[in-house]
């Protein structure tokens, strides 16, 4: 899947490893669920989603599943936008661009996620 978004939402943003990650929801429908997590590294560079499915495999003795690896970044995700670390910023009504590389349905809802979307954003 290679899906490039734009949209306007709550954007958070935090490090991570040496990473800075991107973070927000779309919904999957008109409920307005926010059951989509689009996870993107806003480095500039050469770092791309590939790199955070990495890293949550490097978090585990034994190679962990896709399922495991996307919980554990939605994770990260959550954990960030509800603690607000220092280092966390929290942009409502951010424009936002993605160039989304992969996307993952999870096995049960995870974090209020089905779906978790990787790739690159740009920030506006």
């Amino acid at each position: 899947m290679v899906a490039l978004l734009s949209a306007c939402s709550r954007i958070t943003v935090f490090p991570l490893e040496g990473l800075t990650v991107a973070y927000t929801t779309q919904s999957s429908d008109s409920r307005g669920l926010g059951d989509v997590a689009i996870v993107g590294l806003i480095d500039p560079g050469t770092a791309t989603g590939d790199h955070l499915w990495r890293l949550a495999a490097s978090m585990y003795t034994n190679p962990p599943s896709s399922q495991t690896q996307a919980r554990w970044i939605l994770t990260q995700c959550t954990r960030a936008r509800t603690v607000r670390a220092k280092a966390h910023r929290d942009l409502p009504d951010t424009k936002w661009t993605g160039d989304l590389t992969r996307e993952f349905h999870l096995d049960a809802l995870f974090a209020n996620h089905a779906i978790l979307r990787t790739g690159r954003l740009t920030i506006e």
